[in-house]
């Protein structure tokens, strides 16, 4: 797996780095795995308080590897491995997901908030998976695509889902189905981008180091609102936002937060 992603966490964050910087951090099958064993092994980690998703080299990640495509065009089939998400996706593998759509939406199910720091380019399978993050931090220049219709297809890593959370219509529908590039100024007009930033990967350790010092239990408790609170139900959001705060209130994290405010101090909020 460490040939295409790297994991660091230090001090509650967890830096994720795409490393196939020679093939611009595209999408084949061991990049697909690696994703989804990483994002399943944050899930899991109480250390964890934030993480950074990058890719190194010139680009975010440039989308599906072309290799992929030939494949396609000469109708061979996928490898016949457990490990494979190539092949059939309406089987359902991961919830309402498949392996190939987890890739993305893994980052929503870690508990804590993920941001992605995008530079380069982000291309069809790879906007997607910056689309799971809960913050995309874009450096001017970087381009992006909805590229699937390129090649015949549509977007099929939960890119439908997380658009449809973040833009218009009209603007999710001319994306799609033009495939057009389109810039960071655009990006962020349209909703895509959370801010623009001149180095997006320092700016993004940045923030999740200031969130990693806030309480873990308040950061999981938000993120599970904005999470599953239904689209629109003000009753369902009213009542998730009243659950979650009793159980923080009068809380060990609760109680530092106040210290550490009235005392002037960082806080402790223990492992």
């Amino acid at each position: 797996m460490e040939d295409r992603i790297r994991t660091t966490i230090t001090d509650g964050v967890a830096d994720v780095r795409l490393v196939r910087s020679d093939k611009m951090n595209a999408l084949d099958d061991a990049m697909f795995m690696a994703l989804l064993e990483t994002g399943e092994k944050l899930k899991s980690d109480s250390a964890v308080r934030a993480v950074v998703i990058s890719g190194e080299g010139r680009a975010f990640c440039a989308g599906l590897d072309m290799s992929n495509f030939g494949r396609m065009a000469s109708s061979e089939s996928a490898p016949a491995k457990e490990s494979s998400v190539t092949g059939r996706l309406a089987p359902r593998t991961h919830g309402i997901a498949n392996r190939a759509q987890y890739a993305a939406l893994v980052w929503r199910d870690i508990p804590v908030p993920v941001i992605a720091a995008v530079h380069g380019v982000a291309f069809g399978g790879g906007f997607q998976v910056a689309l799971g993050a809960d913050m995309r931090f874009v450096a001017p220049g970087t381009r992006f695509s909805v590229m699937e219709i390129k090649w015949g297809l549509v977007p099929d890593m939960a890119g439908m889902f997380l658009m449809k959370g973040l833009a218009r219509e009209d603007i999710i529908r001319d994306l799609t189905y033009t495939g057009r590039i389109f810039e960071a100024d655009d990006a962020l007009a349209y909703g895509f981008a959370t801010r623009l930033c001149n180095d997006p990967y320092a700016e993004a350790l940045s923030v999740a180091r200031e969130i990693a010092d806030k309480s873990p239990s308040a950061i999981r408790a938000a993120k599970r609102i904005l999470n599953d609170a239904p689209d629109n139900d003000a009753a369902a959001i009213l009542l998730a936002e009243s659950v979650e705060q009793d159980k923080l209130m009068g809380g060990a994290h609760q109680k530092e937060a106040i210290m550490a405010n009235l005392e002037k101090r960082r806080p402790n909020f223990g492992g």
